[in-house]
């Protein structure tokens, strides 16, 4: 367990940046965060957010741990059941609902109703079960077509409205030695926002949810034609090869030596695109094309989120750190480009004057009339996510399982909805 120390620079830091963002109240004990913030980016984002409070308050203690990101998936049940910390970083929707059930995230309906959260009223439905608040956000982000912009100069292409234009570049960029897309579905999520943008654009977002609630059969004709419309690139040979033994971080490399040209991907990829070498010249963003022109444009933008543990020993402090993380001034400092590289999720925060941030904003604010989902992981209950994405890794790689793979998925929708 990491202990943040009170140093002169956390505390200019606070003063300066994020004080005004919570009042200093008196606080003191230990404050024990575990968070999932585990890449280089976040994390340093979240060893601030946690040192400028501590600053903030000098008979407080706060204590963070940070683990793997993929490894905090199965080990948070077990953190939140044995000696459990105050708060705990994960994800709204569904995600958060087997913890409810199981009594392991705390109701904080009344710091809702107290004004606590002054600016998060558009999104307190997605931390909403059975009418009370267990959590906050802290983030959200948008999906969409991240492409060398350099390769499309070089082969004369332009961002794609609509399917037919999709294919048509995806076979120039062949034609040119090059594979359409980079992915890593070692960790199966990122084949998870495949799908999810080929059901939404296939058959709409109300459809896609439909699907998340087990109220459509998984061998339904419909799904089936989000397939088909899937294999169009597979057969092409649009994706990497091998692509089911790298991490998403791993198939970066791919788009960033120009092998591959573009990543379906969440914009925290655009810091690592950076890092890698890429120069904002070199790198553009597209939403996902239009497929059938009868539906509207449904966009995937997860929201993380924090949560207090049923269990927390310094629940003062727990709703003090959660105040502190939904005010405006943080939430405008931690999602900028120095930060998350995200959207703030109070809607007083500022936007950050970056070319992607921007692009994200105003696409989810404008174009984003079909609905917004939280991402295939999060909108359908968890075992059957887990099934699910198994399955669209595994049709990636094995196309002509497709069969087998719909009847499996229909069976789990049948036993795990009853």
């Amino acid at each position: 367990m990491r202990s943040i120390t009170k140093t002169g620079a956390a505390a200019l830091a606070a003063t300066t940046m994020l004080a005004s963002a919570v009042s200093a109240q008196d606080l003191s004990g230990e404050l024990r965060i575990i968070s999932d913030m585990s890449n280089p980016g976040p994390r340093a984002v979240m060893e601030q957010l946690a040192a400028d409070f501590d600053a903030m308050h000098p008979n407080l203690s706060v204590d963070l741990t940070i683990v793997d990101r993929e490894a905090w998936k199965t080990q948070i049940r077990n953190a939140l059941s044995a000696d459990p910390p105050d708060v705990v970083n994960w994800y709204a929707a569904n995600r958060m609902g087997p913890f409810v059930d199981a009594g392991l995230f705390m109701d904080i309906t009344d710091w809702w109703e107290a004004g606590d959260y002054e600016g998060l009223d558009s999104v307190r439905g997605a931390l909403t079960q059975d009418g009370r608040q267990w959590g906050i956000p802290y983030t959200y982000y948008q999906w969409g077509v991240y492409y060398r912009e350099d390769i499309f100069n070089e082969l004369g292409l332009s961002e794609p409205e609509t399917w037919e234009e999709e294919i048509a570049n995806c076979q120039a960029i062949l034609d040119s030695g090059r594979k359409c897309y980079t992915i890593g579905t070692r960790f199966l999520w990122t084949a998870g926002g495949w799908f999810d943008y080929l059901n939404m654009r296939t058959n709409g977002f109300d459809f896609h949810m439909q699907l998340a609630l087990g109220e459509v059969a998984w061998t339904d004709d419909r799904v089936r034609e989000t397939f088909a419309n899937w294999r169009q690139l597979i057969d092409m040979g649009a994706f990497i090869d091998d692509h089911q033994t790298y991490s998403w971080q791993e198939a970066l490399p791919f788009m960033i030596n120009g092998e591959a040209t573009a990543y379906l991907m969440g914009n925290f990829a655009v810091d690592q695109l950076r890092n890698g070498g890429l120069t904002d010249d070199q790198l553009d963003f597209y939403q996902f094309p239009a497929i059938n022109p009868d539906v509207e444009m449904g966009e995937d933008a997860p929201t993380d989120t924090f949560h207090v543990a049923s269990g927390a020993q310094n629940v003062d402090a727990a709703r003090a750190f959660l105040a502190y993380v939904a005010s405006p001034e943080v939430q405008t400092e931690i999602n900028g480009p120095d930060g998350l590289g995200q959207l703030p999720v109070n809607a007083n925060a500022s936007v950050a004057d970056d070319e992607f941030i921007q692009q994200g904003f105003e696409m989810l604010s404008e174009n984003a009339t079909g609905g917004i989902a939280q991402f295939f992981d999060r909108d359908f209950p968890a075992e059957m996510a887990s099934i699910g994405m198994e399955g669209l890794q595994e049709f990636m790689v094995f196309p002509d399982n497709l069969d087998d793979i719909l009847e499996r998925l229909e069976a789990a929708r049948q036993r795990i909805y009853q």
